[in-house]
């Protein structure tokens, strides 16, 4: 049997609630295949913070790094200065375990509403592949005569030739994996972001070449957002820079149904990588039972792909399916017509009773 070791940090506000469900359909998961997780919880979070003042304990990213995946609620507390947490637990976790690529699945599934009209599950199933290390996030800048009228503020935009050729090439492979379309977008700015996204542009082009089976195209941000409201199905896979697919996914949780079924993975293909639910929180739906664990369910899920367990993922995304399809009213906290354990009990039934076909 293999048996695979995972840390898992519940975090803040509704996080807890929704990696419970998760937890129970994985190991719904685990019962139907020969498959053991072991769960090691991890308090890290705002709770955690306000009793101690510490944000990560001295060699918590070292023991999060033996594992073999990391599984997250949320973080965010709203007693604590926006940002702390944010930038001392989860961009702390992306850069120095060199999580170097967001991997944000857009898929709209049966029964969730989407607000384009007449666009049905067929139109919208995309990927972004986000650069996750680099750009306007590397931190790179400073202020000068702060508080002043002549005050000036610096963010630069770090952009590596190794760092963005990895998620370039990371892409195409996951692009002839995913086996759809077989069509690669890099989205930018070349018309003003000159320096930045000649690199970007070069080097796409240049690995491209690698890839003769992958077709290739270009368009910049804005249209892109434009794009994903007219016509989300031209798009397959998409690789962007950090600040742009920050962007763009929420606008792609959107047009899917909402923040309760959007899921990501922060992927080092080579050592440890992260899932969580992407909505946040959410502190003022915290015990209710209201909030959609589908997120959460639906990062197990990635998780289990980027474990290399195919077949589970696929019946687990199967399982989501089949409850929004057939089961809940709306994707919304509080208007599923269910509770969020129930919803869970609902995927975990449906992954012991579906085919595997």
């Amino acid at each position: 049997m293999k048996s695979y070791n995972v840390a898992v940090i519940p975090g803040d506000g509704t996080g807890p609630e929704v990696i419970r469900e998760g937890i129970k359909v994985l190991n719904a998961i685990s019962s139907r295949f020969s498959i053991a997780f072991n769960f090691h919880q991890y308090d890290f979070g705002g709770t955690r913070y306000l009793r101690t003042g510490e944000i990560l304990p001295d060699g918590a990213v070292d023991e999060l790094r033996k594992f073999d995946a990391i599984y997250l609620g949320a973080i965010g507390h709203p007693d604590v200065k926006p940002g702390t947490l944010e930038k001392g637990i989860l961009l702390r976790l992306r850069f120095e375990l060199d999580q170097y690529i967001n991997l944000r699945p857009v898929k709209l599934y049966p029964g969730a509403d989407c607000p384009l009209k007449n666009k049905k599950p067929e139109d919208i199933d995309f990927i972004v592949v986000r650069e996750n290390t680099e750009g306007l996030y590397a931190g790179a800048g400073g202020v000068l005569k702060k508080g002043t009228p002549d005050e000036v503020a610096v963010q630069e935009s770090i952009n590596t030739r190794k760092g963005v050729e990895r998620c370039i090439r990371f892409a195409f492979e996951y692009c002839r994996k995913r086996n759809k379309a077989k069509k690669l977008t890099l989205c930018g700015k070349t018309n003003v972001l000159t320096f930045a996204f000649d690199l970007w542009e070069r080097a796409f082009y240049e690995v491209a070449k690698e890839y003769p089976d992958i077709k290739v195209d270009y368009a910049h941000v804005d249209a892109t957002t434009m794009w994903f409201v007219k016509n989300p199905e031209w798009f397959d896979v998409i690789v962007t820079d950090n600040m742009f697919g920050d962007i763009i996914t929420d606008l792609g949780a959107m047009i899917q149904g909402g923040m309760g079924i959007a899921a990501g993975g922060n992927i080092n293909p080579e050592g440890v990588s992260m899932f969580e639910p992407i909505g946040g929180s959410a502190p003022k739906y915290t015990g209710q039972n209201v909030v959609n664990p589908l997120a959460a369910i639906c990062a197990g899920g990635m998780m289990l792909e980027q474990l290399g367990e195919q077949k589970p993922a696929e019946l687990l995304e199967k399982a989501v399916i089949e409850v929004t399809g057939k089961y809940l009213k709306s994707l919304a906290a509080g208007k599923m017509g269910y509770g969020t354990t129930d919803v869970g009990d609902l995927v975990a039934k449906f992954v012991t009773e579906l085919s595997l076909d």
